[in-house]
C-alpha cells in the first residue's frame, strides 16, 4: 500500500555518519583485516559484508568498515553468549546479547546517568562480528563496576526505507529486552531543553537486585469465579481527593487497594503499565488551558520495563526502584486475594509510521519488527501508524520471552491483549516452508491475512508456563478483523465480549428487536461460545471500558462530547448506543436524575446475573462523569482521575448497591457456571410463568435459576416505557420475597438484612405476592427469592 513518505528521512544527515562507517558498494563478498593506520587507537580495522535487501535476493552487497574492539579501562570484555537475549548476569559480570540480522555492524554503548540527560555516551565498545556475532545474533560479555551505568546499542547497515531499513550509526537504540527504561523521572515533565523525546537507555542489573516476595505464590482463580475491575494506574489515586502519601504511582494503587475489597472484585486489569512516553502528544490545548498528553498509555516504547513513571522512586537506582515498586504492588494484590492482569499492547509500538521517531525496533532490524509492503511502507492495522510483526519467527519469540517474565519475575496473572487480532495476521515475509516446516502447494498467503492457526497464538496457548495465567483477547483490530467468538482459543483463550455490551445497551434502554439477543447475552452468549467447546467464562462481559462512555455518561448522553480533545469533536465513536433518559447532559431534571439512576442499578444487575466474567470500569461504582466526553486518552486532569470526594458521597447510594450486587454474584452458586445453563437449572418466563415473549417488540425478559445455595432466583427486567404486573412461577409451600428492585430509593433498592425497616419494606409488597403477582415500574430490574412459606 502507498503511504506519505518523510523524504527528509531517506538518507543519512551526512553530518551524523562517522566517516569509518560510511557505506561503501563493493562487487563480491569479502572479509578481512587491515592494519589501522591511526597511531592514536589501537584497533584493528574490518571491512564487513552485509548481504543486500534483507530478503534474499542478489542486491549488491553493503560494507561497512569498523573498529575491532580495544580493551577498555573499566571493563573486562570478552565474547559473550548469544542467548539469552538482553543484559543477564552470570559468571561475575553481564552478558549482553541483541538480535540484528541485516545491520552490518554493531556498538555496544554504555552510558553513566550523569551523562545520560547530556546524550553523552560514556564508553563505546564495538563488536566484532567474528567473535561477538553468532548467526544473528550480536554478544559481548563484561565484567567490571556497573553501578549508576545504563547501555543501549548502535547499529550500522543500510538506511533504505524502500526495502524496509532504517539503521542509523548515530542512534543510540534501547534493547528490546532491557528490563527497565530511564529518561525522564516524573510524568509530564519535560526533558533537558524541552525535549519531548529526550535520550533513553536501559539499565544494567546488578547483583543487588533482590526482592523479597514473602513466599508469594499465584492465586489461580478458576476464571468463571472472577470479577475484574479495569483500572489506570494514575488515574486510580492522582486526584487529590484520594489524601495518599503517593498518588498516582504503583504505591498509591496499594494504598487504596482496600477500596476494591469493599467493592468486592477480585482480579484488576491494569491499563498499560509498560514503559510508554506521555509526551508523545504534547501539545497545547486551548480548549482546556493545559497540555495534551498520552494519559492511556497505548503505544509501548518496551514490553520488559514497567512504566517508571508511574513509580513514586522515578529513575532511582537506574530503574530498580520502579521495578520493585510494581512487584511490590502485585504482592501487596495477591495478600488481598486479588489478582492483576495485565493490558499489553503486541499490536504496534510508539515508532509509529515512517515519520517517527527511531527508539528501539525500528533501529535495530525494522524489517523483522514491523509488518511491511514489498516497498517498505507499513501496514497499519493498529490505527496507529505501524503494525507489529507478531508471527515472525523473531518476534513470537520476543512476544512469549516477555510474557514470561512478566509471569516469572513480576507475578502477574495472565493478560489482555489489545487489538489481539492483530496476532493472528500473517506476518511480512511469509513462509510456509519456514513457519509449518511444509509448503501447501497453491496456497498463497499474503501479508496481513487472518490465520486460522496463528504459530503465536499456538506458541503462547500451548507454553506450559503461559497455560496457566488468563489469556484475554480484544478480538478485533482496525483493518476490520472481528473475531469476537471465533478468535483462535486452543481451549483457553478468552474474548472482551464486545457484542454483550452492545446487545445490553440497546435493550436496556428498550429498543425492540433485542429481547432474544439480551437473553443469549445472560446465559454466557453460547451462540458465540458453545459451539467451538468453549464456556461462559470465555466471555468477558461489560458494559464500560476505558474507551467510550463511562456508565453515567451512558445514561446522560445522546451524543459524544469530545471537544476538549481539540479536535473538533471529530475524533471518538459517534455510535454509542446510549440514551441521555430525556435531557442531554450533567444538568437534568429530578425525574430524569432518578431515572439515570435506575438505568445505572439496571445495567449493573444484568452484568452480575450474567453468566461469564463481569468487568467493572474504573470509576462507574461511584457515576463517575466525564462530561459525555468518549475518547479521553489525552487527558492527564479531573476528567480522567478517580473522584474520591464523590465515592464517599456515594457510599450510602450506588456504591453500596455495587458492593451488595458483587457479593449476591459471590455468594450464588449459579451465577458463575463452569458450563451453559440448561432447562434443568433455568426457565424463562414473560408477564406470566413458562411464556417468555421473544418477538421484535418485546421489551420483557425474566427468568429463574435453580441455585444450590440461594434455593431459587427469578430475575426479571422491563424495558419499556409502561410499568407491568407480572404473575410469578408457582411454587408450592414456598413464597417470593423481594431482594432488588431498581426502581426503589436507596436504601431500598437492595433489602440486605442490614437496611432499616426491611421486615416493614417487604411486608408491603405482601398484598401482590399473596397473589403471586409483582408490580414493575418501567425501566426497572427485579431479584427475588424463594423462602418458606410460614403461612402454607
Amino acid at each position: 500500500m502507498e503511504l506519505t513518505r518523510c523524504t527528509s528521512c531517506l538518507q543519512y544527515p551526512p553530518a551524523l555518519v562517522p566517516p569509518a562507517l560510511r557505506h561503501q558498494t563493493t562487487p563480491k563478498p569479502n572479509l578481512r583485516t587491515t592494519p589501522s593506520t591511526n597511531a592514536t587507537v589501537s584497533t584493528t580495522r574490518m571491512v564487513v559484508k552485509a548481504r543486500g535487501g534483507g530478503g534474499g535476493g542478489a542486491d549488491e552487497a553493503e560494507t561497512a568498515v569498523i573498529e575491532k574492539p580495544k580493551v577498555s579501562k573499566r571493563f573486562q570484555v570478552s565474547e559473550g553468549h548469544p542467548a539469552p537475549f538482553g543484559a543477564t548476569l552470570r559468571d561475575g559480570g553481564v552478558n549482553f546479547a541483541i538480535y540484528s540480522a541485516n545491520a552490518v555492524s554493531a556498538t555496544l554503548c554504555l552510558i553513566a546517568l550523569s551523562d545520560l540527560h547530556q546524550n553523552k555516551v560514556t564508553e563505546k565498545i564495538p563488536l566484532d562480528p567474528l567473535s561477538n556475532k553468532t548467526g544473528d545474533v550480536w554478544h559481548v560479555f563484561l565484567k567490571g563496576d556497573f553501578e549508576d551505568t545504563l547501555y543501549g546499542y548502535m547499529f550500522d547497515g543500510e538506511f533504505s526505507p524502500e526495502k524496509g531499513h532504517f539503521y542509523d550509526a548515530s542512534k543510540v537504540l534501547l534493547d528490546p529486552y532491557a528490563k527497565a527504561v530511564i529518561s525522564r523521572g516524573e510524568f509530564g515533565a519535560l526533558g533537558p531543553e524541552d525535549n519531548c523525546w529526550p535520550q533513553m537507555a536501559g539499565m544494567v542489573p546488578t547483583f543487588e537486585d533482590q526482592f523479597d516476595w514473602e513466599g508469594d505464590l499465584p492465586l489461580r482463580y478458576p476464571q468463571r469465579d472472577l470479577i475484574i475491575y479495569e483500572m489506570h494506574v494514575r488515574g486510580y489515586t492522582r486526584h487529590e481527593s484520594s489524601g495518599i502519601q503517593f498518588p498516582g504511582t504503583y504505591r498509591g494503587v496499594v494504598e487504596k487497594l482496600d477500596h476494591l475489597k469493599e467493592l468486592g472484585v477480585n482480579c484488576i486489569e491494569l491499563m498499560p503499565c509498560h514503559e510508554f512516553n506521555e509526551l508523545e502528544y504534547y501539545s497545547y490545548n486551548s480548549v482546556l488551558g493545559d497540555y495534551k498528553l498520552n494519559f492511556w498509555g497505548y503505544s509501548t516504547i518496551n514490553y520488559f520495563s514497567p512504566m517508571i513513571r508511574y513509580s513514586s522512586s522515578g529513575i532511582s537506582n537506574c530503574g530498580r526502584d520502579a521495578i520493585n515498586e510494581f512487584k511490590y504492588l502485585i504482592k501487596e494484590a495477591h495478600k488481598r486475594r486479588i489478582e492483576v492482569i495485565m493490558d499489553v499492547v503486541f499490536n504496534h509500538t510508539a515508532e509509529g509510521n515512517e515519520k517517527g521517531p527511531i527508539l528501539s525496533f525500528r533501529g535495530v532490524d525494522n524489517s523483522v519488527y514491523y509488518m511491511l509492503a514489498p516497498k517498505g511502507e507499513y501496514y497499519n492495522y493498529s490505527g496507529c501508524g505501524n503494525t507489529f510483526n507478531c508471527n515472525h519467527p523473531v518476534v513470537r519469540q520476543f512476544i512469549l520471552d516477555c510474557l514470561r517474565y512478566w509471569v516469572t519475575e513480576m507475578h502477574v496473572d495472565g493478560f489482555r491483549f489489545d487489538l489481539a487480532s492483530i496476532m493472528t495476521r500473517s506476518s511480512s515475509l511469509w513462509d510456509l516452508v519456514n513457519v509449518y516446516g511444509d509448503c501447501i502447494e497453491g496456497d498463497l498467503i499474503t501479508t496481513g491475512t487472518p490465520l486460522s492457526t496463528p504459530p503465536l497464538i499456538d506458541m503462547l496457548s500451548n507454553d506450559p508456563i503461559l497455560r496457566g495465567v488468563k489469556l484475554i483477547a480484544e478480538a478485533w483490530d482496525t483493518g476490520g478483523l472481528y473475531q469476537v467468538g471465533r478468535f483462535p482459543h486452543w481451549g483457553i483463550w478468552s474474548e472482551w465480549n464486545g457484542k454483550y455490551r452492545d446487545i445490553v445497551r440497546q435493550f436496556i434502554k428498550g429498543t425492540e428487536g433485542f429481547s432474544g439477543a439480551f437473553a443469549e447475552c445472560l446465559c454466557g452468549s453460547p451462540n458465540l461460545y458453545q459451539e467451538g467447546g468453549r464456556k461462559p467464562w470465555n466471555s468477558v462481559n461489560f458494559v464500560c471500558a476505558h474507551d467510550g462512555f463511562t456508565l453515567a455518561d451512558l445514561v446522560s448522553y445522546n451524543n459524544k462530547h469530545n471537544i476538549a480533545n481539540g479536535e473538533d469533536n471529530n475524533d471518538g465513536e459517534s455510535h454509542n448506543n446510549s440514551w441521555n433518559c430525556g435531557q442531554e447532559g450533567e444538568f437534568a431534571s429530578i425525574s430524569v436524575k432518578k431515572l439515570r439512576k435506575r438505568q445505572m442499578r439496571n445495567f449493573f444487575l444484568c452484568l452480575m446475573v450474567s453468566q461469564g466474567v463481569p468487568m467493572i470500569c474504573m470509576g462507574d461504582e461511584y457515576g463517575h462523569t466525564k462530561g459525555g466526553n468518549n475518547n479521553t486518552y489525552c487527558h492527564d486532569n479531573y476528567i480522567n482521575y478517580f473522584r474520591w470526594d464523590k465515592k464517599e458521597e456515594s457510599s450510602s447510594d450506588l456504591f453500596r448497591f455495587f458492593c451488595l450486587m458483587t457479593k449476591f454474584r459471590r455468594e450464588c452458586e449459579s451465577l458463575g457456571l463452569n458450563d451453559f445453563p440448561t432447562a434443568q437449572r433455568l426457565q424463562w418466563h414473560g408477564h406470566t410463568p413458562g411464556k417468555p415473549d421473544w418477538s421484535d417488540t418485546s421489551r420483557f425478559v425474566a427468568f429463574t435459576l435453580i441455585d444450590s445455595v440461594k434455593g431459587e432466583i427469578y430475575v426479571a427486567f422491563n424495558t419499556s416505557h409502561l410499568p407491568v404486573t407480572i404473575t410469578l412461577p408457582e411454587r408450592p409451600g414456598y413464597r417470593w420475597e423481594p431482594l432488588v428492585d431498581t426502581s426503589k430509593p436507596t436504601p431500598f433498592d437492595f433489602l440486605s438484612k442490614e437496611v432499616p425497616e426491611r421486615d416493614i419494606a417487604i411486608k408491603q409488597y405482601a398484598q401482590f405476592l399473596d397473589s403471586n403477582l409483582y408490580p414493575m415500574l418501567s425501566y426497572s430490574s427485579i431479584i427475588l427469592l424463594l423462602s418458606p412459606d410460614e403461612n402454607a
